[in-house]
C-alpha cells in the first residue's frame, strides 16, 4: 500500500514540474518576441546619413497641394494618371536665353548730343559772362580784364585765356559788337578753334591685325576709373563689339566686385585675381583671355593712385610692359575728375611721362562752371580729350564732340 501511494505522489509531483516548466518557456518566448535580439557588440544602431530612417536632401520630391479642410481628395484615376505622365521637358536654347538678362547700352552715336542741356546747365556761368560782357555797347578795358577773369575762373589757363581774348579783341574792332547774335557766332568760332575740332578723338578700341584693341585706363584715387571702365565697355557693346574686362585694381575692397557687376550687366567677361595680388598679372592673363576668345576689345581697369608716390607710379609702368609683351596697347585713357581744374594738370604730366598718354576722359563736367579745363589740358599735354562724364547713369559717358560742347556753353 505504500509503494503505491508513492508512486502517485511521483507522477503528481512530475505533472506539476512539467507544467512550471512548459509556462516558463511560453513567458521567456513571449519576452523576447517583445524586446528583441540583445544589441551585438561593435554595431552602431544611430541613424546615420544615407541611412533609411531619413530621406536624402537631393532626392526628388513631388509637391503636394494644400487642402482646405472639408475638401475631397483629389480622384484616385486622375492621381495615376499624373503618375503615369512623362517627364517635362527641359528648357530650350531660346528659353535659357531669355533667363540671361543682359542689358543693350544706349547707340553710342548721339549721346552727347542727348546731354548738351544738362552741360549747358552746368557752363552757364563761363558762356552766359563772357555773352553779357561782350554784348555791351562800348568795351573797355575793365571789360576785358572782366572777360579774361571770367575765362581763367573756368580753368581756361593762361596761355589759352591771353590768346582768346586778343583774337576777340581783333574781331570786335572789325566786327563791333552791338549785335548779340554776331557776338554769340563770334565767340562760338573763337572757342571752337581753341578747342582744336582737327584732333582725332576716336578711342582705339577695335580689333587690328587679327588681335583685339587694348584700352589701359589710369588715374589717381577718386576720379571714377571702375565706373569709367564699366561704361566704357558698354560704349563698346553698343557699337557691336565684344569685350573682356581685367579687374588690375587689386589693392582696393571689392573693386573686382564692382567691375564684375558692370561686366555681367553687358555680357563682358571680367578676368580677375587674388585681392593683393600682383596686377600686371591680372593685366597680362585679361589679354591672353581676350585674344584666345578672338574678342574686339580689352580694357583694363587699374589702381588708383597718386601722382606723387614714385614706387605706386612705377608699378604702373610695369603693368603696361608686362601687358606689351604679349600685344601693343592701343589706347591709354587717363581719368581726371573736371572738378579739380588745374590741379589735375599736374597729376596728368606725371601720368604721361610713365604711361605714355593717348586720350583723357573728364569725368564730372556737369558738376562744373569749368569747362575750359578741356583746353588746358589738352593744350599742356599734346592730347585730345576722347570721353567725357556727364552724370551718374550707365550711359552717361559720351564722346566728346567739340562743336556740341561749344554750342552748349554759349546756348541760351
Amino acid at each position: 500500500m505504500d509503494s503505491v501511494l508513492l508512486y502517485v505522489i511521483g507522477i503528481v509531483v512530475l505533472v506539476v514540474v512539467g507544467v512550471l516548466v512548459v509556462g516558463l518557456v511560453a513567458r521567456r518566448g513571449s519576452d523576447r518576441r517583445s524586446v528583441g535580439s540583445a544589441p551585438r557588440p561593435g554595431i552602431d544602431y544611430a541613424p546615420g546619413v544615407g541611412d533609411d530612417d531619413s530621406v536624402p536632401r537631393d532626392t526628388p520630391r513631388r509637391t503636394v497641394d494644400v487642402l482646405e479642410v472639408g475638401e475631397p481628395l483629389a480622384d484616385p484615376g486622375a492621381v495615376e494618371a499624373l503618375d503615369e505622365a512623362p517627364d517635362e521637358a527641359p528648357p530650350s536654347d531660346d528659353e535659357l536665353e531669355g533667363l540671361l538678362v543682359v542689358e543693350v547700352p544706349e547707340p553710342a552715336a548721339g549721346r552727347l548730343q542727348r546731354l548738351r542741356a544738362r552741360l549747358a546747365r552746368s557752363q552757364n556761368v563761363l558762356g552766359k559772362g563772357l555773352l553779357a560782357l561782350l554784348s555791351r555797347d562800348g568795351l573797355d578795358d575793365d571789360t576785358w580784364d572782366q572777360v579774361e577773369e571770367t575765362l581763367l575762373g573756368a580753368d581756361l589757363g593762361v596761355g589759352p585765356t591771353t590768346e582768346l581774348v586778343d583774337r576777340l579783341k581783333t574781331r570786335v574792332r572789325v566786327e563791333g559788337s552791338s549785335d548779340p547774335a554776331a557776338v554769340r557766332r563770334m565767340l562760338h568760332e573763337e572757342l571752337l578753334a581753341l578747342v582744336d575740332p582737327t584732333m582725332d578723338r576716336r578711342v582705339r578700341a577695335e580689333r587690328v591685325d587679327g588681335r583685339p584693341g587694348v584700352v589701359l585706363v589710369v588715374g589717381v584715387n577718386g576720379t571714377g576709373k571702375t565706373t569709367t571702365t564699366g561704361k566704357l565697355a558698354r560704349l563698346a557693346v553698343a557699337n557691336d563689339q565684344t569685350v573682356v574686362l581685367g579687374a588690375a585694381d587689386t589693392f582696393r575692397a571689392a573693386a573686382a566686385d564692382q567691375l564684375q557687376t558692370w561686366g555681367d550687366r553687358v555680357g563682358a567677361a571680367v578676368v580677375r585675381g587674388p585681392e593683393g595680388g600682383d596686377p600686371a598679372a591680372v593685366a597680362f592673363d585679361a589679354v591672353s583671355t581676350g585674344a584666345a576668345a578672338d574678342v574686339d576689345t580689352v580694357i583694363i581697369d587699374t589702381a588708383g593712385r597718386l601722382h606723387t608716390k614714385t614706387g605706386l607710379m612705377d608699378e604702373l609702368g610695369k603693368v603696361k610692359r608686362v601687358v606689351e609683351k604679349q600685344s601693343p596697347v592701343d589706347e591709354v585713357l587717363l581719368v581726371l575728375d573736371a572738378t579739380t581744374g588745374q590741379n589735375g594738370l599736374v597729376q596728368a604730366r606725371v601720368f604721361a611721362e610713365v604711361v605714355d598718354v593717348t586720350g583723357i576722359v573728364l569725368t564730372k563736367l556737369d558738376g562744373t562752371a569749368r569747362g575750359g579745363i578741356v583746353v588746358a589740358v589738352q593744350r599742356d599735354l599734346g592730347v585730345p580729350v576722347k570721353l567725357v562724364g556727364l552724370g551718374e547713369g550707365p550711359d552717361d559717358l559720351a564722346p566728346f564732340d567739340p562743336d556740341v560742347f561749344v554750342t552748349a556753353l554759349i546756348e541760351e
